[in-house]
């Protein structure tokens, strides 16, 4: 039986590619499992220091099995792996990038959305059509949409079910570009391989500060932005950065 997920290295980035192209990559609980088991893997790998997640040119993730959903029961529901399988997205501490052409619509919106960043193909095409279906989103549409695109409009494609393009999704600030078609991958390799070459440790500092605005107040956020900051103060690669920039060479960051 085929890997539900293929992985590789280009030199620091990772590669997981999603590979259930049968099912436009529904995200079936065994795939979810082979997901968060793989990023598991990358994430203490101090050579791994940005991970890029991706599908086809023609689906990133059409979202949830609906055929497996449509068999369980509440009980079945509560005792779901699906609510711990976003959990451990979340936590990796490694950037990660999703690179998405096509279809990115409930789970794999979802999925995309819980990444760091979003490099979109002008093919993509964004949305949680949970609603359609008689329920709602599940991996956290409704909050990652709302503290993205604000309240409005996300009520919007939340209660509607409409789907939006890449070119969309840049407007609204859900993505960090849009490719050609041809290049989508590419383009989130070559964002990738620029996250590798900054100082791993202040990467993962610098994440986990920037997330800290997003999930908590203003006084909690400087808190932990300061905290954070004097951490990467107290980092070789914190003295490496600085000699080479005063000596103007470029600098060699070891993650230590």
């Amino acid at each position: 039986m085929a890997s539900l997920v293929e992985s590789s290295r280009d030199g620091h980035v990772a590669l997981l590619r999603l590979n259930r192209p049968e099912a436009r990559n529904a995200l079936s609980p065994e795939m979810m499992e082979e997901i968060a088991t793989t990023l598991e893997g990358f994430d203490p790998d101090p050579d791994v220091r940005c991970i890029v997640i991706a599908g086809n040119d023609q689906v990133f993730a059409a979202g949830a099995d609906i055929k497996s959903i449509s068999e369980r029961s509440f009980a079945e529901a509560l005792r779901h792996p699906a609510a711990s399988f976003w959990r451990r997205v979340a936590a990796v501490k490694t950037p990660t990038i999703a690179a998405v052409s096509g279809f990115a619509l409930g789970g794999g919106c979802e999925l995309a959305l819980t990444c760091d960043m979003i490099v979109a193909s002008e093919t993509a095409l964004f949305g949680q059509p949970e609603i359609t279906l008689g329920i709602i989103p599940g991996g956290g549409g409704t909050q990652r949409l709302a503290r993205v695109l604000g309240k409005q409009l996300a009520m919007e494609y939340v209660l509607t079910g409409r789907r939006f393009d890449a070119e969309m999704a840049k407007a609204m600030g859900l993505v960090n570009s849009v490719a050609k078609k041809k290049t989508w991958l590419e383009e989130a390799m070559e964002l990738a391989r620029t996250v590798a070459e900054r100082p791993p440790i202040a990467a993962r500092l610098a994440k986990q500060a920037v997330l800290a605005a997003d999930e908590t107040s203003l006084g909690a956020g400087l808190e932990t932005e300061r905290r954070l900051y004097e951490l990467a103060m107290a980092t070789e690669d914190r003295v490496e950065g600085m000699q080479a920039f005063l000596e103007k060479r470029e600098p060699n960051f070891e993650g230590k």
